[in-house]
């Protein structure tokens, strides 16, 4: 590891370690950053989740913390933002790494579902920046990162409205902070993750549709959180100190084309 993000401070929300194969974003997130020389807090509404993933850095000798928060309560990530300062004495990043989805088309969409993946996904987003931009500014300014999808920029390989919207919004919202905060010295950016496989997806798949998610991108291969984590990095880092207000897609270059782009690698397997 080079130190890229030394001296700096940073909460990951959704960092927790869960059951299932691969990795969670949110958990490769704080691994890295803290490898990278940031002291992080580690976020989690689980304890027992969050503590697994503060025991691996504590184990590796690394500077980490673990607070647990419902992001998705106003309150939480005012205390959550709090508890950073004053283990830390300053905050550098936030990367808003929490996120669920549930499987539904609009038509058959309930509305408690709705709104929670809307509060975990988004109002979540939303309020942990709020805080997180009011102590940066003190600080002398930071980054945030914010875990999208390309689920919000294209439809997606399964019916998820819901997740879409939400993440969808956070690029909106992304844009927006960026152009609100800029002369703060706080940078905005998101991540558009493409078909990794993750503790999120474990199981959602059969090995047939993973096959397929592969051999729709460019690529040709399977990505996992550890590739969207280094993109949180570099944009966490100074490193991408004049980029701000991007969406960044970590996708084996899904995007790049339409679904025939690949019809012929498909085809052939």
């Amino acid at each position: 590891m080079s130190d890229r993000l030394a001296g700096k401070t940073a909460i990951v929300t959704g960092s927790g370690i869960r059951e299932g194969d691969g990795v969670g974003v949110g958990r490769a997130m704080a691994e890295l950053f803290a490898r990278e020389g940031a002291e992080v807090l580690v976020v989690d509404r689980d304890v027992d989740n969050g503590k697994k993933t503060l025991s691996v850095l504590e184990e590796a000798g690394l500077a980490a913390s673990f607070f647990e928060a419902d992001v998705s309560v106003e309150a939480d990530c005012e205390a959550m933002v709090r508890a950073a300062v004053d283990r830390f004495g300053k905050l550098d990043v936030l990367a808003n790494a929490v996120g669920i989805g549930t499987r539904a088309k609009v038509t058959e969409l309930e509305a408690d579902d709705w709104q929670r993946v809307l509060d975990v996904d988004l109002k979540s987003c939303a309020f942990a920046s709020k805080h997180a931009i009011l102590a940066m500014v003190e600080s002398g300014g930071g980054s945030i990162v914010n875990i999208s999808s390309i689920d919000g920029i294209r439809a997606g390989m399964t019916p998820n409205v819901s997740y879409a919207a939400a993440k969808g919004g956070m690029i909106a919202m992304t844009r927006q902070m960026a152009v609100h905060h800029g002369r703060d010295g706080v940078r905005v950016n998101a991540i558009a993750p493409g078909h990794i496989y993750s503790t999120m997806v474990s199981g959602a798949f059969s090995e047939d549709q993973r096959r397929l998610r592969k051999l729709a991108g460019p690529l040709g291969t399977e990505g996992t959180a550890w590739d969207v984590a280094w993109g949180g990095v570099f944009l966490a880092s100074d490193e991408a100190r004049w980029i701000t207000g991007v969406v960044l897609p970590v996708d084996a270059g899904t995007l790049a084309g339409v679904p025939l782009s690949m019809y012929d690698e498909i085809r052939k397997g």
